[in-house]
């Protein structure tokens, strides 16, 4: 499993976690986006989360998903998500959550994850690395 999973973040060193092979541009606009819950879906924060555990976040292949999350806190010195991929309570439809993670405040699992990525990485909140 150890080796299977170093060669995943490998794989997304090797892409700086979101950009395109060829071109350097981002592969999609939510991979840059912050969501909370991320459920299955992929974006710059659980994959950083991800390479923070496994030691990897202060990885110079990071540096490019570090200054967009650094970029992404609000005035507050929080988090918020800029996307989400469930519905309110009530809301009708498909599959509505049974619980409002709330869309009107900062985050508090963002703003700590984000805390957590940006201390293992050794950076400042804030903090650009050239």
């Amino acid at each position: 499993m150890t080796a299977g999973a170093r060669r995943g973040a490998e794989l997304l060193l090797e892409h700086r976690l979101f950009r395109q092979h060829g071109t350097g541009k981002p592969i999609h606009r939510s991979w840059i986006t912050l969501h909370y819950p991320a459920y299955w879906h992929y974006d710059i924060l659980p994959a950083l989360h991800v390479l923070r555990q496994m030691g990897l976040a202060a990885d110079p292949r990071a540096s490019d998903a570090l200054d967009v999350l650094a970029e992404r806190r609000d005035s507050d010195g929080r988090w918020s998500a800029g996307g989400y991929w469930w519905r309110q309570p009530g809301s009708g439809g498909i599959t509505p959550e049974v619980v409002d993670w709330g869309r009107e405040v900062a985050s508090p699992m963002l703003t700590l994850n984000a805390l957590r990525v940006l201390k293992a990485a050794g950076r400042t909140v804030g903090q650009k690395v050239s």
